[in-house]
């Protein structure tokens, strides 16, 4: 019997808060794949300014895969340097072959090695890892996925491996001309009133005194403390405003423009999709500025639809969020989080910005669309550094993976009955 449909046919939760509940999730079926693709030395290229590079290169791997023709409904989360996806047997070798197809690309025209690997789900499963999937209804044109269990870090170990022949790697293979229909970087950076813009990392630790879901229950408690009930989402519709910088529309022209086969115009192709792409901006921005409604889309509402389907907070075996913030609440969170860390509660990475960034999957301007948001400067690869750095000062001896993989190991274990 074919699981092609497991996710499209899930139940869909209705607040984001629901993840702190594992009874929330469901187990990925066994015949599954985890899929893991992230920048090799990412760290290193934001360091060197090309941060947006880097975020953008996590998206056009969700768009390679998504764009899969006959592709079914699957779940995945945006990482900020990568992404993560659970896929049926159906899907996984036109996905290698598309993600292969990207690999060789963002190479090409960004001289950055994209790390493509797939984990069995029955290889995380012996290991008494177990990897559910929850789905969210951000709004009506997007829900999203969110993964619990411990699963999704165990792979991202066996794939992250230094052995020159790790068999979780990717490295070659059928290569495909990856489809990137939908995918956009045409928004400028992007300010809000509070001043800063927090990419932010929490994990759960097991203790004797404090469960797992008490945990997160308690952080979701303590941000709405802080931050009160103002939407802390860092994309704003009044500070949305598209770009029309010609060397900040370079990044979407050389992955989305065609491969020019003319041997003495190389870059024409190139330089019609950045005008192109240009262009379109500058109608875009006349239909939003006078609250045009054409095409069956009411443009002076747009940015409120963008605002709506923003991926700024999600779940991957870690909460991930990027917020509004002033210097008093970022303070007041960075007090709270070294607290519940000296204890042993909680683990977290932080990084903090004056601006957001976002990167678009478009394919309906009225309808299915998502909009990938980070911090600028490194968001979340600098956040899960900082992570990293903590996990290691608290257990010198473990790798980061190991403690966490561990952790979650334990909680995966069913509880004795009483």
């Amino acid at each position: 019997m074919s699981t092609d449909f497991f996710y499209a046919d899930l139940p869909v939760r209705n607040h984001f808060w629901e993840v702190s509940n594992p009874k929330n999730f469901t187990d990925i079926p066994q015949n599954w794949y985890v899929v893991i693709t992230d920048v090799v030395g990412s760290t290193q290229a934001i360091a060197n300014g090309r941060y947006k590079t880097v975020t953008f290169l996590g998206a056009c791997s969700i768009s390679a895969v998504l764009n899969v023709p006959d592709a079914p409904d699957i779940p995945f989360v945006f990482g900020g340097d990568g992404a993560v996806f659970a896929i049926p047997p159906s899907l996984l070798k036109p996905a290698r072959d598309a993600l292969l197809g990207l690999r060789r690309r963002a190479y090409e025209e960004f001289d950055l090695e994209l790390r493509v690997g797939v984990v069995p789900v029955t290889t995380v499963i012996k290991q008494q890892y177990a990897v559910k999937v929850a789905k969210i209804k951000v709004s009506q044109h997007y829900h999203q996925a969110s993964f619990w269990g411990g699963g999704l870090l165990y792979a991202t170990k066996l794939v992250k491996n230094t052995d020159p022949n790790n068999p979780y790697q990717c490295n070659h293979g059928t290569q495909a001309q990856p489809n990137l229909s939908g995918l956009e970087c045409r928004w400028q950076d992007i300010h809000n009133e509070s001043g800063q813009v927090v990419s932010l990392i929490i994990t759960a630790l097991t203790s004797s005194s404090q469960s797992y879901e008490q945990t997160y229950e308690e952080v979701f408690r303590t941000l709405h403390s802080i931050y009160g009930t103002v939407n802390c989402n860092p994309i704003g519709s009044q500070h949305l405003r598209l770009s029309f910088n010609l060397r900040k529309l370079l990044t979407e022209t050389q992955m989305r423009s065609p491969i020019s086969q003319s041997p003495t115009s190389p870059g024409s192709h190139k330089a019609l999709y950045l005008f192109s792409i240009w262009l379109q901006n500058l109608l875009g921005w006349l239909l939003m500025r006078f609250k045009i409604e054409a095409g069956g889309v009411h443009w002076g509402r747009y940015k409120n639809g963008v605002v709506d389907t923003s991926d700024y907070q999600k779940f991957d075996d870690m909460l991930r969020m990027v917020i509004a913030s002033t210097a008093d609440q970022t303070q007041q969170l960075v007090d709270y989080l070294e607290a519940k860390s000296r204890i042993g509660h909680l683990a977290y990475g932080i990084h903090v910005s004056d601006r957001a960034l976002m990167t678009c999957l478009v394919y309906e301007r009225n309808g299915r669309q998502v909009h990938f948001v980070d911090g600028a400067d490194g968001g979340y690869t600098l956040a899960a550094r900082s992570l990293k750095q903590r996990l290691n000062r608290k257990a010198r001896n473990w790798h980061s993976y190991n403690n966490l993989a561990q952790t979650w190991q334990r909680r995966a274990q069913p509880m004795p009955k009483s």
